[in-house]
């Protein structure tokens, strides 16, 4: 039986960056790659993934399968400067390579990003996902996010403007 486990990452350990890059790259091919739509160099995704823990307002989150580091999301708090929200934190970067799928670690990580947003104070979460990521809009639909809103004109991608939808979701 396979092993899951989702924690907090705040620093790499031996062979962190290689599996959250491989996992990273895995998931831009099959379609979810937060922003990206072919998976850049190595070297530019290892540096992202150190930057997100340079950023103060991030935490990065891991999911992983028999130790093997699969996935991951963020939990992004407001800045000092948007006093007016600081009810409200993001949930971005949500991704699970497809490998590692069935295991319920899509749901966890939400789940854990949904404990630390309450453990912090923030009473509302919000993403949101391209339309042609059915299976994370069913996702986040069944774990009770709220679609609000839609951009027609959200992402170009392959030089066709692709949808976003937008969600939130009350912490109680």
């Amino acid at each position: 039986m396979a092993t899951t486990e989702t924690a907090r990452l705040t620093e790499f350990s031996s062979g962190d960056l290689n599996d959250l890059c491989e996992a990273t790259e895995a998931a831009i091919i099959d379609g979810g790659g937060f922003g990206w739509v072919k998976p850049p160099p190595r070297e530019v995704l290892e540096s992202y993934w150190r930057g997100v823990l340079l950023v103060p307002e991030r935490d990065l989150f891991a999911a992983r399968l028999d130790g093997v580091i699969c996935g991951s999301v963020q939990l992004v708090r407001p800045s000092p400067s948007k006093e007016s929200q600081a009810f409200a934190a993001r949930l971005e970067s949500h991704f699970l390579a497809p490998w590692a799928r069935g295991h319920g670690l899509a749901r966890a990580m939400v789940e854990t990003v949904e404990e630390a947003a309450r453990s912090g104070g923030f009473k509302l979460l919000h993403l949101d996902v391209r339309e042609t990521q059915t299976a994370a809009i069913r996702h986040f639909d069944a774990l009770g996010f709220v679609r609000w809103g839609t951009n027609p004109l959200y992402a170009k991608v392959r030089g066709r403007f692709i949808a976003g939808h937008y969600y939130y979701k009350e912490l109680s």
